[in-house]
């Protein structure tokens, strides 16, 4: 499983040179795909919302925590929620971490001891799985680095569609090339960075800082919001 999104990184980190690195750190993270696995196949997120204190309407609907919401603008599907006032948007560990206030990891954690739920090997607490510690700064790189990276994404999936070519024989725009080069290694970065443990989401966040690669898809980002504000479009980033 692990070697198989190793492959799948690659084709993004080989753009950049010096973040193949990041493959390794996966490699030798020990991502807990267990203990994932077993909340995201048991747990929707309406079921996380609800035992967390929203009130969901018959639709699915709720008003989202996460902004000053007067008529529910948050979707809760069955993997995942998506809220059509701030885009807030992740699965059932991402909604339960940003309720609670802590790691997805230690979302995770919490979801399998409230559900009950075992990964195989027996019931999976909090107790029996140790929260990391880890300094206040290395997680601010982490959360810097999560929050470029999924505009980033949402971005390349605008421009994936936006710019597509209408005929054959159309010459293909730059940001829809972009878009078809870097969306799905940047699909899987984000989805690797959810399932870590914290202190690997760490190393895999100081290696972007350092190789550059967010700061190149910050610049991304800026360039096309100056662009989008200028022909009077919402920006890409706020």
């Amino acid at each position: 499983m692990q070697n198989c999104l190793i492959l799948r990184l690659v084709g993004i980190f080989s753009v950049y040179s010096g973040d193949k690195a990041i493959c390794q750190i996966i490699l030798k993270g020990e991502m807990p795909m267990n203990l994932y696995q077993a909340v995201k196949g048991t747990v929707q997120p309406r079921m996380a919302a609800e035992h967390y204190g929203l009130k969901v309407n018959h639709n699915g609907m709720t008003c989202c925590p996460f902004h000053d919401d007067r008529h529910p603008s948050l979707k809760l599907n069955e993997d995942y929620y998506y809220c059509f006032g701030c885009q807030a948007h992740g699965d059932v560990i991402d909604i339960t971490a940003r309720l609670l206030g802590v790691s997805n990891y230690e979302a995770a954690k919490q979801l399998a001891s409230d559900f009950k739920i075992s990964d195989g090997s027996g019931i999976l607490s909090v107790k029996h799985l140790a929260k990391p510690q880890l300094r206040r700064v290395d997680r601010q790189t982490y959360k810097i680095c999560f929050s470029v990276l999924t505009d980033y994404l949402h971005l390349l999936k605008r421009w994936k569609m936006q710019y597509a070519p209408q005929r054959p024989d159309d010459e293909p725009d730059d940001r829809f090339v972009e878009a078809c080069r870097m969306l799905c290694g940047v699909e899987h970065v984000v989805n690797a960075l959810i399932e870590s443990k914290p202190e690997v989401q760490t190393k895999i966040a100081e290696k972007l800082m350092a190789g550059g690669t967010i700061q190149r898809m910050l610049s991304s980002l800026l360039k096309a919001s100056k662009e989008e504000a200028a022909n009077g479009a919402e920006p890409a980033v706020n």
